[in-house]
């Protein structure tokens, strides 16, 4: 056995002297209740730690708890020993060394080599010719660093045997990451042989889909029994929904779904009520057939061909990753590429992006010994953590370091190679954000914006304290929409995070060129020869900005001036602009046949951008504003009853839409009362009564009914309205205090949502002003008047505005023909030149195609 000093090349390891089998079974005696053998369910790591990128192959190797099967890097273990007081540890380490040269120089003939025991990934930057493996395995007990060589089994306890083997040949946490393995990691639908598909005509159009009860448009579900085009939970996606179509399942029973928008040529996104999970449809050709969507026909039109078989895509993949220039590779902090887990670029894009900006270096990266001191007992499952995992993985350069150089390498060699680890392989981040997203937690290619909007809500949901880094992003949008018949307005807001731009087809400045190139391509497919050089339309940026502003037609707009349905017009503005605006090219649809579609187009997208002409400017003089007149609700027979237990008790109110609107930033009880007022019919109508009624006096009052004694919601005011007869449990503010928030925050927090200790913390989150004015805590606490509470004028949604001057500094290109397949490269202007991150390659580059992107990050310039 040996002491510290062998483990982290300490003087005088070397000399230890090996301890009896006794000594061995009484030192681990003390230490046997934490060492436990590992059960079905239980996640084992061994290949990265919890807090860094740290694996058995780096220097230090890696440490995994005997108790809660955590792996921890060498910086990092000392962490978890002093918060657990878990005293044992396996510790991981793969060497490699230079084979041994036969008598004629070669090295000696390739054996099974019985040396490698650990899943892991070779270093593809070695000869595998050249170079040999031999992994290692030994126990450690702190706080004093005895190590015990595995394997071991004459002089260990029989569990510890046990314990040790069943953690070295336990599967990976990241099984559904697996490429090959995905698919069955999927149950099939008990419901998918026999599903019962009603005759009744329905045909389903490849676009302009909306929600058959709300007119939602997007996170929308196909019933794949009577057709039905509903809309999903707004915390199943991150895109958002009213949940139509779980109530759809409830009053029908019918329970498969497939979302609209994922289904391609090798299957879609379905998802059965009755098992509550995502699952597998073999038959989903036939019964999409039923509806008049047939995916064999898609197959056929496609070609049968990948994206990069067919040849006139072949220049968007070369010109978007610049394939043929000799790119010079970047190393150092903030050039750490990431390595793609088969269809993950699309998430690696969108993180390079992100962690770009200051905002979310600071929030995370700036923020690390705090966040990682106060994680939970298991930080794989901690949002913040994961992400401040991730960004200093980015942004440190311990993971992008340049090659040895070659007059170095045979001195390197002579003992022991070691590797330099480039990029970082983003296995536990994607498993926690992707979980329970039925989309994201596949290894199907995803849409980029999708997890874009999917990653600020996890933001949102998250946030550090006061501190929000996806404020950066957040704006309000004016919305005036005009009767056509009365010509009275009605202006409302809503919050966006990003900016949707239509591509302006009709204003392609080479018309002519592309009419010959679709002759020539015609004439070509029908006499077998090869296809002519690809010509793309040139759009002007200026046609798809005046195509954004133009006024748009309102499907079913209700007067409230005539109390009808009328024409009306809607035009969109900027009421804020944030400090950094997000642009998205619409470049995606569906054709009549339902083969996703690209505009494969070159867009002349300006590094400088103003949109100041696009600033909201409210009700204009001479203009009369629209009857503040709700329309009536059509409340289906089957649920009036239902309706009005609602209507009538309070208790019933929706959560999910109240949570989803404070998550917005409004108070609690108003929340409550525009979902109670608008019959629980879901979050979008519940936010247009807020805007409606929040410059009312009572805004944020408790819900009071006639007839029910006083609040209506079994929680507090977000003041404390109460009173101090409310006293929360003294333990559940003890776990709160606990985390590090003061003792009448939490108090505070509690007594606004019933002593619910998780809806107590994310109140505290959504009401940062009560931890910067701790003063005004203490008066409120102490007043028992509960008036002085409405006094306070409403907070809304946080925006950071400015001027509306924009400089271009990242943008994510995507090749292929749709966001379900392909790939995405992202391009991040650094130190005044711009880089290509494509996976895990990092490279300065040489002609960034700026006219060929899908989302487009740009940066305010003060003004």
């Amino acid at each position: 056995m040996q002491r510290r000093g062998a483990l982290f090349g300490m003087p005088g390891g070397s000399g230890s002297r090996k301890m009896a089998a006794g000594d061995i079974g009484e030192l681990l005696v003390p230490h046997m209740p934490t060492i436990r053998v590992p059960r079905s369910g239980d996640r084992v790591y061994k290949n990265e730690c919890a807090f860094s990128y740290d694996s058995p192959n780096s220097e230090g190797g890696l440490y995994v708890c005997m108790n809660t099967f955590l792996a921890f890097g060498r910086e990092h273990v000392e962490r978890h020993f002093r918060k657990t007081g878990q005293s044992v540890y396996m510790h991981l380490k793969r060497h490699v060394r230079e084979k041994v040269r036969g008598a004629s120089g070669g090295a000696l003939p390739k054996r099974r080599n019985s040396k490698i025991f650990l899943d892991l990934d070779t270093d593809d930057d070695l000869n595998s010719d050249d170079y040999e493996y031999e992994d290692e395995a030994k126990l450690v007990i702190f706080p004093d660093h005895y190590e015990i060589a595995l394997p071991n089994i004459e002089e260990l306890p029989a569990l510890v045997t046990i314990a040790c083997d069943a953690v070295l040949s336990s599967k990976s946490p990241y099984r559904k990451q697996d490429p090959d393995t995905w698919e069955n990691e999927l149950p099939v639908s008990k419901y998918a042989n026999n599903l019962t598909q009603l005759d009744n005509g329905v045909r389903i159009p490849p676009s302009g889909w909306k929600c058959a009860r709300c007119d939602l448009r997007e996170n929308l579900w196909l019933n794949l029994t009577d057709g039905s085009v509903l809309c999903g939970k707004w915390f199943f996606d991150s895109s958002g929904g009213n949940g139509h179509a779980l109530e759809h399942y409830r009053d029908t029973g019918y329970p498969l779904a497939v979302k609209l928008g994922t289904i391609t040529p090798d299957g879609a996104d379905v998802y059965s009520f009755q098992e509550e999970e995502a699952v597998l449809d073999p038959h989903l050709a036939k019964h999409l057939a039923h509806f008049g969507i047939d995916m064999l026909h898609m197959h056929g039109t496609e070609n049968g061909l990948q994206d990069n078989d067919i040849k006139p895509r072949v220049s968007e993949w070369e010109v978007i990753q610049e394939t043929g220039t000799k790119l010079k590779p970047m190393y150092g902090p903030g050039y750490t590429g990431l390595k793609n887990l088969g269809n993950s670029c699309y998430l690696s894009s969108v993180m390079q992006a992100i962690f770009s900006i200051p905002e979310f270096q600071r929030a995370y990266v700036g923020n690390l010994p705090r966040i990682f001191d106060y994680s939970p007992l298991d930080p794989t499952q901690d949002f913040n953590t994961q992400m401040t995992k991730l960004g200093h993985g980015l942004l440190s350069g311990q993971y992008s370091k340049p090659p040895v150089k070659s007059e170095l390498i045979e001195q390197v060699m002579k003992e022991e190679h070691k590797p330099q680890q480039n990029g970082i392989s983003p296995r536990m981040f994607k498993a926690f954000v992707s979980k329970s997203h039925p989309e994201f937690s596949s290894n199907r290619q995803q849409d980029a914006q999708e997890f874009f909007l999917h990653l600020v809500n996890l933001v949102e949901r998250n946030r550090i304290g006061s501190e929000n880094p996806s404020d950066v992003f957040r704006f309000l949008v004016e919305e005036r929409i005009q009767c056509c018949q009365t010509r009275k307005v009605r202006y409302t807001e809503r919050v966006d995070y990003l900016m949707q731009l239509p591509v302006a087809m009709e204003a392609a400045t080479n018309k002519d060129e592309l009419i010959a190139y679709e002759l020539t391509r015609r004439e070509a497919e029908s006499n077998r020869r090869p296809l002519p050089e690809l010509v793309r339309a040139k759009i002007p940026f200026s046609a798809c900005l005046q195509a954004f502003s133009e006024p748009e037609n309102v499907d079913d707009f209700w007067s409230s001036a005539l109390q009808a349905k009328s024409a009306g017009v809607k035009t969109s503005r900027f009421a804020s602009f944030p400090e950094y605006l997000v642009v998205q090219i619409k470049k995606f649809t569906f054709g009549l046949d339902w083969v996703p579609k690209k505009f494969d187009v070159s867009i002349d997208m300006p590094d400088l951008l103003d949109i100041n002409h696009l600033r909201a400017r409210g009700l204009q003089p001479g203009e009369e504003e629209l009857p503040d007149i709700s329309p009536p609700i059509v409340i289906p027979d089957d649920s009036k009853d239902r309706l009005m237990t609602q209507l009538i008790d309070p208790s019933d109110i929706d959560e999910s839409s109240v949570m989803q609107l404070a998550e917005m930033g409004f108070p609690l009880e108003a929340c409550r009362k525009a979902v109670y007022f608008t019959g629980n019919m879901g979050a979008e109508v519940a936010f247009n009564w807020i805007v409606v009624h929040m410059e009312e006096p009572d805004f944020a009052e408790p819900l009071t009914m006639p007839g029910y004694g006083g609040a209506a919601s079994a929680g507090a005011s977000v003041f404390g309205a109460t009173g101090l007869d409310n006293q929360p449990p003294e333990e559940t503010v003890a776990i709160i205090t606990s985390m590090g928030f003061h003792r009448n925050q939490a108090i505070q927090a509690l007594r606004a949502t019933n002593s619910n200790l998780e809806r107590a913390l994310d109140w505290i989150f959504s009401h940062p002003e009560f931890e910067e004015d701790s003063d005004f805590v203490i008066e409120m606490e102490n007043n028992a008047n509960a008036n002085i509470a409405s006094e306070a004028k409403p907070e809304g949604p946080r925006v950071k505005d400015g001027s509306g001057m924009y400089e271009l500094f990242a943008f994510i290109s995507h090749m292929g023909t749709s966001t379900m397949s392909g790939h995405y490269v992202c391009h991040i202007k650094k130190e005044g030149r711009w880089v290509i991150y494509n996976d895990h390659k990092v490279c300065a580059s040489e002609r960034p195609p700026k006219d060929l992107g899908y989302m487009y990050f740009y940066r305010r310039i003060p003004s």
